[in-house]
């Protein structure tokens, strides 16, 4: 990457001589995510080589960085002003009378003195601006800040396969070089420096600048995906400044040596890591778009809503009847929630037909190859049906597993799922899981992996067991082998920070962490609240991302609730009476009744060995045994 450096002129002045010849630069090759120690030359400042001064606005850069054959400008503005100034000195000189210079002087030098004083000015502010800042307490939140001083460890990208380069994160990891802005400059203009990445946190990584060892006082957090970060290489190819910190400057004599060692064999990021976030940031779903989605004010029917937004593939759905646009419900354009124009019909869904016969102008059918996909299923055979028993996580209260049944076999798999003991009389309150939803469950699975199962409200006979349930009901329970047992490889862990959205408020992304591991199903604490307001969700939720996605995206993050706020909602939320709501802004969170853990008894049951809380990945078999 480094030969021909020496080539360089190792001369100190300006090189405004116009018989410079430029030196030729060979491109970085694109397939190569290893610095070598060939290709592209680069010219790195060491106080004595490489630099240059713009003979028109006073700048001092990297040389191969400026303007035209001859280095003599910093940018094709100054060199457009000097040569004008430089004609109008040459007229004014014949009109004076005196003989014509071979180079004529520039008429007005007050630019660079201009432009140095403001300059010096707005440093200065800066630096007022910083101290007022540091005596006023910020309302907000960093999660550099927040995970150095926890020691915190943060989920991979790579868990996150439906948020932007979730599947193609590739190898960037600690180690990795990348070229950011140099903030310890005291340049007027904007430079950068090589800088390693120290610790990854989702999105974000910290970075120390080359050069500073075991010095951390200037390391900083930055976005990988930002637009501020690129690979080794992007700066001589773009013709921009390589200068190292101020702190440092002095450290080394000859910088060239130093990054040349340093840089050789390490990392960078791909040639193209901006242009596939860009990609990867591209959503389907375009505003206007008419869908079908849950009415949270009848959970067992569809209504039609129209595409308001799309914020990082999250949208904003406003019911088709909302006149003023405040009825709406926010989901991720991959949730299972929403679907295309005409499903509910085809499945034998309840749907709630618009008022509106004619569609607004402007708005047109989302098409249907734009949503996620189910598995296929064979219906044909063994199958549910109407009455059998099962687990499955609450809808209105997604921190409760409950005893419930099925109450109506729709088309393609679907099925119409109520909670023992608290369904309304009409039916408005079934749900509709996928027979392959992660969100259901066979009789015995909270035994087997010690979770609390919620038993149907008013049921007296504690603890709950199953056997005796069945046989009280006079019900069956559904066949273990018709329920989803696939577990993915997907690589979270116990106590992992993340992003998570509120099921209770589904426009709201909050700070979260992971609390337990079943399987593929993980507990999901909201940091700062109490532990009522957990959540159960599948590893593969549409609705969790990486640290350091709202800030990609642009979305506001929640930060974790200070204590005072805590309090207020611990008192708010024991005075409230403790009943479900019809209305489903997501899944109503909710607190669950509370039953002492206990395991069913050894001669009544057989099961098989769970997976503890610590395991992460890989399928098992955490099924009870069903007995004749």
């Amino acid at each position: 990457m480094f030969d021909g450096y020496d080539s360089c002129s190792e001369d100190t002045s300006s090189s405004s001589s116009s018989d410079e010849s430029e030196e030729e630069v060979a491109p970085l090759p694109s397939s190569l995510p290893i610095i070598k120690n060939n290709g592209q030359v680069y010219t790195y400042p060491d106080g004595k080589s490489g630099m240059a001064t713009c003979e028109m606005c006073g700048m001092v850069g990297v040389r191969d960085a400026f303007y035209s054959k001859t280095k003599r400008f910093c940018s094709v503005s100054c060199s457009r002003s000097y040569s004008s100034n430089s004609k109008k000195a040459s007229i004014l000189a014949r009109l004076q009378g005196k003989p014509p210079t071979k180079k004529a002087k520039v008429l007005q030098k007050q630019p660079l003195v201009a432009k140095l004083a403001a300059y010096a000015q707005y440093q200065a502010t800066l630096q007022n601006q910083a101290k007022t800042k540091a005596a006023v307490p910020v309302e907000g939140f960093s999660w550099g800040n927040y995970i150095n001083s926890n020691s915190f460890t943060a989920a991979p990208v790579t868990c996150f396969k439906h948020a932007p380069m979730g599947t193609c994160w590739g190898d960037i990891a600690e180690g990795v070089r990348v070229e950011v802005p140099n903030t310890d400059c005291s340049l007027p203009t904007k430079v950068f420096w090589i800088a390693g990445i120290v610790k990854l946190a989702g999105y974000n990584a910290l970075l120390r600048y080359e050069g500073f060892e075991n010095d951390s006082s200037l390391d900083f957090w930055c976005n990988v995906c930002g637009s501020d970060i690129h690979p080794v290489g992007w700066c001589a190819t773009s013709g921009k400044p390589l200068v190292p910190p101020r702190t440092i400057q002095h450290k080394y004599t000859n910088w060239k040596a130093f990054l040349v060692k340093r840089l050789t064999g390490a990392k960078t990021l791909p040639p193209d890591f901006s242009q596939k976030v860009s990609e990867s940031m591209q959503y389907p779903f375009k505003t206007s778009m008419r869908v079908e989605v849950v009415d949270k004010t009848h959970l067992c029917r569809t209504r039609v809503a129209v595409v308001e937004s799309v914020i990082g593939g999250r949208l904003r759905l406003v019911y088709e009847e909302s006149e003023d646009k405040s009825d709406d419900f926010w989901c991720h354009m991959y949730s299972p929630l929403i679907h295309h124009i005409g499903w509910s019909r085809s499945i034998g869904h309840r749907f709630k037909r618009s008022d509106i016969t004619k569609k607004q102008d402007g708005h047109f059918d989302a098409p249907p190859h734009l949503f996620m996909k189910v598995k296929e299923v064979d219906a044909a055979g063994e199958w549910f049906k109407e009455g059998m028993k099962l687990e499955a996580i609450d809808p209105l209260n997604l921190s409760a597993i409950c005893v419930a049944t099925i109450r109506k076999v729709l088309a393609d798999g679907y099925l119409m799922i109520g909670i023992d003991g608290s369904e309304a009389a009409d039916g408005s309150d079934w749900f509709c899981y996928h027979a392959t939803s992660p969100s259901i469950f066979p009789v015995g699975f909270c035994e087997i992996n010690m979770i609390e199962l919620t038993p149907p409200r008013g049921y007296a006979k504690l603890p709950f067991k199953w056997f005796d349930y069945l046989r009280e009901t006079d019900s069956i329970a559904a066949p273990v082998k018709l329920f989803n047992k696939e577990v993915p490889n997907h690589g979270f862990h116990v106590g992992m920070k993340l992003e998570a959205v509120d099921l209770m408020e589904p426009r709201l992304v909050c700070v979260a962490t992971v609390t337990r591991i079943i399987h593929r199903l993980l507990r999901i604490h909201f940091d700062g609240w109490e532990d009522e307001y957990d959540q159960w969700v599948d590893c593969e939720s549409p609705d969790l991302y990486p640290v350091g996605w709202c800030q990609l995206t642009g979305y506001q993050l929640q930060p974790p609730a200070p204590q005072s706020s805590r309090d207020s909602q611990s008192s708010s939320s024991k005075q409230k009476k403790k009943a479900k709501s019809q209305q489903y802004k997501g899944h109503k969170k909710m607190t669950s009744l509370q039953l002492k853990e206990e395991l069913l008894d050894g001669e009544e049951y057989s099961f098989l060995q769970g997976a503890s809380d610590q395991e992460s990945n890989g399928s098992a078999s955490y099924y009870i045994k069903q007995e004749p």
